[in-house]
């Protein structure tokens, strides 16, 4: 669809304008005028668009429009209205079926980088995204870790199409196998073989999911934040039953909500069977991640 600049424009100042009486971010506008018509944040912001001609959009005016108002009204997030994500430097598809990959979960990457690199030994064999979701953590797996067989596994049959669609847009199809089941379920043939294990668990509290914002409580789904009444049942699991498949050295490692690092910590402690037991921090300074190694 082909408008002028200073549709753009005008359509942008009047979004801007509901977006701040709607308690909106504007820069929202940007993001959605980045996604669907090829404008760079620098010429968003400069404005200097608006003296073009010719303007390609992905969808119609109109049709952009349509969006804007359910992201208004609906608070549906702007990633489910666009159907993609940028996630470290992919563009992963994603719906209301799976959860929004977030920057903090990039971290979660950069840090098993850091732990392979000091520890060579865990580059090759079998790693595991247990509830991979969109994909996003086993798509970063198998870039930082080109000799691992990555392993994802989720309980959503819906999750899992989407995950695969996301590694054959990426050329990673070859390097991830998918599994429908329950945690580890799937994985019984490599019991005691696992070189890593990373999950982004649901942790949340049952209590506080109504709590949330608008876009996470009614457009995410809760299967992939219900972490039962404390938000810790799955953590427990998969403390508990991670030694049975993790080879003896092997990673494990989650990401978890703020004020959980303790408890965790214990929780890994009092198991037995893990060592050289860290927490870290997201960019925001809160305790996010916790690894520890199989005795």
């Amino acid at each position: 669809m082909v408008i002028s600049g200073q549709e753009v424009w005008l359509w942008q100042k009047r979004a801007q304008q509901q977006a701040i009486a709607a308690h909106l971010p504007p820069h929202e506008i940007h993001w959605l005028l980045r996604e669907l018509a090829g404008l760079d944040s620098l010429t968003l912001h400069l404005e200097t668009y608006k003296t073009r001609s010719q303007i390609e959009l992905k969808i119609s005016l109109s049709e952009l429009e349509r969006l804007w108002q359910l992201r208004l009204g609906d608070r549906i997030p702007l990633q489910h209205l666009t159907g993609q994500v940028s996630w470290r430097h992919f563009t992963l598809k994603v719906s209301p079926d799976v959860l929004i990959p977030r920057p903090e979960t990039e971290i979660l990457i950069d840090r098993v980088a850091e732990v392979v690199q000091q520890n060579p030994q865990l580059a090759e064999g079998h790693w595991v995204d247990l509830g991979t979701g969109s994909g996003a953590i086993a798509l970063g797996l198998a870039e930082c870790l080109p000799k691992a067989q990555i392993h994802a596994i989720d309980l959503s049959a819906e999750s899992l199409e989407i995950a695969r669609k996301n590694a054959q847009n990426l050329n990673f199809a070859h390097r991830i196998q998918f599994y429908r089941g329950s945690w580890w379920q799937p994985l019984t043939t490599l019991v005691g073989k696992i070189s890593g294990m990373i999950s982004n668990p649901p942790y949340i509290p049952s209590a506080l999911i109504a709590e949330l914002e608008p876009e996470v409580s009614q457009h995410e789904p809760h299967l992939a934040l219900d972490g039962g009444n404390d938000g810790l049942d799955a953590i427990r699991h998969l403390v508990a039953t991670a030694p049975n498949y993790l080879h003896s050295g092997g990673l494990w490692a989650i990401e978890m909500m703020d004020g959980q690092a303790e408890i965790v910590t214990h929780l890994l402690e009092n198991q037995g069977n893990y060592q050289n037991i860290r927490i870290f921090p997201d960019l925001a300074k809160i305790d996010r991640f916790a690894f520890a190694y199989r005795r």
